[in-house]
């Protein structure tokens, strides 16, 4: 039921009312007395809210209701309300016509596995039950959320030594999502901004609401333009954040993950080691090197960053997808935080450009193919890669996620997504041709195992 990012998928099939609902009563039933719920702006968003909140209320439980909010906004409003638990519903950088729940902890965390496990078997088995009539919960709207967390991060942010940002021009790509928020906050830090598709619409008739490279050519336009120092952009729940420099051009989630990490690392009394997942590039770890850090690979979701990040040895987590976490703020993935973040940034030792020019790239190749049983499949690549690379003497096969095989001069990953019908395949390595070397031996791997 659960993937690595909540319920996700289809309306109406995947993900429907009734499931809502169970999702709801299995979480009071789990123990929270007190649950926050909150939207992004799909259309079926209020529907399963709305089920979702008397699954919850069904079972005793309370529910503050925020309303139309970002994912990381819910997921703060958990502590910040004294709640137990919280539902964002949303499918964040999914099609319109997807949609989700994701459950999140008192800490800002998301449900880890057990808790999950714990929540799916309660849905499958029917085991919720009613509350008496005079004991149902209640349903009341708490309209505060956005202004807190502006205000957590703008205080965040002015309180670090030289914060002006009073001379920075940024261009805000919102997509049509949640991710309103970050105009507000970056012009309370004082900079200049212009927003894009700022207005919610379930439909993202904008762009898609994944903000990649392909997706965010007009923003690009727009910086370049406006001779802006920057623009970022979000998913449609806000819970990502990625970005264009000043000439227009998209930095990598690998380069941002860079930056972010050296800087959270760098002189910091926080921990010296970033949770990143295995899909990570090379270039993570020789920036980390340059600053006497260490990378502390992953599963692949945010939330085993996550978990990674919450031990005390973590000072950053990230994703080169574009969820980016500060322990020390939220273990949630906060894209409006990151935009106020790199914006700080780039007033301080931009231009962004330049940052990214610093750091030393290598070829990466990422593909993927949509495949119907995913886990048969990945079960042979793991026996054949074990039979081919373990005992090599310049090769290290790791099954954390998936299957990764380590070279002396790169590495490949194949492993299932946990959202989608798709294997992926990414292969790196410090010479373009050794990278496409890899990628092929990966999908060597990929043709041979593949059952239909």
């Amino acid at each position: 039921m659960f993937g690595t990012s909540g319920v996700r998928g289809r309306f109406g099939s995947d993900v429907t009312a009734d499931l809502a609902l169970s999702i709801g009563r299995a979480v009071a039933s789990d123990g929270a007395d007190r649950i926050v719920l909150g939207r992004d702006p799909r259309t079926t968003g209020d529907l399963l809210a709305d089920a979702a909140a008397a699954g919850a209320r069904e079972c005793g439980a309370d529910v503050i209701d925020l309303g139309l909010a970002a994912t990381p906004t819910i997921a703060r409003s958990v502590g910040w309300q004294d709640a137990d638990a919280g539902i964002a519903v949303t499918a964040s950088h999914n099609p319109p016509e997807d949609n989700g729940l994701k459950l999140w902890e008192p800490s800002g965390q998301a449900f880890g596995k057990d808790h999950r496990e714990q929540i799916a078997r309660t849905v499958q088995n029917g085991e919720a039950g009613s509350a008496d009539w005079e004991a149902v919960g209640s349903r009341t709207a708490w309209n505060g959320a956005e202004d807190r967390h502006v205000a957590a991060i703008v205080d965040a942010i002015a309180a670090e030594p030289d914060s002006g940002l009073a001379d920075l021009e940024v261009v805000v790509d919102v997509g049509n999502g949640a991710g309103g928020i970050t105009v507000r906050a970056l012009r309370e830090l004082g900079c200049s901004v212009t927003a894009l598709n700022e207005r919610p619409d379930g439909h993202f008739p904008s762009r898609p609401s994944e903000p990649t490279e392909e997706n965010l050519a007009a923003l690009g336009s727009v910086v370049g333009a406006a001779d802006a120092d920057l623009g970022v952009a979000h998913d449609g729940d806000a819970d990502r954040m990625m970005a264009v420099d000043e000439t227009g051009r998209f930095v990598g989630g690998d380069a941002l993950l860079a930056l972010f990490a050296t800087d959270a690392v760098e002189g910091s009394a926080a921990g010296s080691q970033v949770a990143a997942p295995v899909n990570t590039s090379l270039a993570v770890d020789d920036a980390l090197a340059g600053v006497g850090a260490d990378l502390v690979r992953t599963r692949v979701g945010d939330v085993f960053v996550a978990e990674r990040a919450s031990q005390p040895d973590v000072g950053f987590g990230g994703e080169p997808s574009g969820a980016w976490i500060w322990p020390g703020e939220t273990l949630a993935p906060d894209g409006p935080l990151a935009a106020c973040r790199l914006a700080k940034m780039v007033a301080d030792g931009g231009p962004l450009s330049a940052m990214v020019g610093e750091i030393e790239q290598y070829p990466i190749r990422r593909d993927s193919r949509e495949v119907a049983e995913k886990a048969a499949t990945m079960e042979r690549i793991r026996s054949a890669a074990t039979d081919e690379y373990a005992d090599a003497a310049d090769s290290d096969v790791e099954t954390l996620d998936g299957v990764r095989v380590t070279t002396d001069d790169g590495w490949f990953l194949v492993r299932a997504s946990g959202t989608q019908p798709l294997i992926r395949v990414t292969a790196e390595a410090r010479e373009a041709g050794r990278a496409d070397e890899l990628l092929a031996a990966a999908h060597g791997l990929l043709d041979d195992a593949i059952v239909e």
